[in-house]
């Protein structure tokens, strides 16, 4: 792979990993116009995501920082009979909360035959050259956000996230990691602002909520990836996620200004746009 290459790989990881448009169905497409599709594709890709990961960490650290801290603090409070459900407030609420949506992705780790599980079938639809799941997934990704841009026009949303609330944001990221082109922090947040929550506070809850599941991901593919024997070019890729960490980092910032300016709506014009794209890639065979 090509430097260049490797920093436009890195620069459309970057975006849409924090923007609302699907980094798996960008980086599907972009491979597929790209004719990258080879067998260094998968670990490369891993490395991307690592990149945006650590994007993550630097906005938000001193979140994650404090959610670490209370983790102790729950597992010393449970293990001495001070935790009550019921009180949890802030940070400790928040990491609650996490637990609930992180439940419906071990739905994705259900046995489907053949050593298999179900994760590992749907991940088939970002490898192969068939743009199908990926287009239709960006039309779904759009209906998504210009319903909750709509929902959130129509009351205030200013609470935080419950129990109910947690889990069909859980849902909304375990079809998300299923299927390339719908994206997961677009599902996630217009999940919640569905819900009624505040979409400031769901922009760091989405963000943050990915951290588990793209490491999971990330190590479940690089599973893969070595037991197939693929290879990897150490400068691309050091290229490629220091360019998704420096993009990443300016996206987050982005997207928390246009929350801010009421503009969310633009994101699902845009994947109407690229999902009509992708499907005519996918019919018309166009490569660049």
């Amino acid at each position: 792979m090509s430097i260049l290459k490797a920093i436009i790989l890195g620069i459309v990881q970057g975006v849409t990993e924090f923007l609302p448009v699907s980094s798996s169905g960008h980086l599907s497409l972009f491979h597929y116009l790209l004719g990258t599709t080879s067998d260094t594709s998968l670990l490369f890709d891993v490395m991307l995501h690592m990149g945006t990961l650590i994007a993550v960490f630097i906005v938000y650290y001193k979140t994650i920082w404090a959610l670490i801290v209370e983790f102790f603090k729950l597992i010393k409070d449970i293990f001495t009979g001070k935790f009550k459900f019921k009180e949890i407030t802030g940070t400790r609420k928040m990491l609650v909360m996490f637990v609930f949506s992180c439940i419906p992705l071990l739905f994705l780790l259900i046995p489907v035959g053949g050593g298999q599980k179900l994760m590992d079938v749907c991940g088939r639809f970002a490898e192969d050259d068939n743009l199908w799941v990926e287009g239709f997934s960006f039309l779904l990704t759009a209906v998504l956000l210009l319903t909750s841009t709509y929902i959130s026009k129509k009351k205030k949303l200013v609470r935080e996230v419950n129990t109910t609330d947690a889990f069909a944001i859980g849902i909304a990221q375990a079809f998300a990691a299923a299927f390339p082109g719908l994206s997961r922090s677009g599902s996630t947040i217009s999940t919640g602002m569905i819900c009624g929550v505040n979409k400031e506070y769901m922009v760091q809850y989405s963000f943050i909520l990915g951290i588990p599941a793209i490491i999971a991901a990330n190590i479940s593919q690089a599973k893969e990836a070595i037991e197939i024997h693929q290879s990897i070019e150490v400068l691309p890729t050091v290229i490629g996620i220091i360019t998704a960490m420096v993009v990443g980092v300016l996206c987050i910032k982005l997207l928390q200004w246009i929350l801010k300016k009421d503009m969310f709506k633009y994101f699902g014009y845009y994947c109407i746009a690229i999902g009509i794209f992708t499907l005519a890639c996918q019919i018309f065979k166009i490569h660049f």
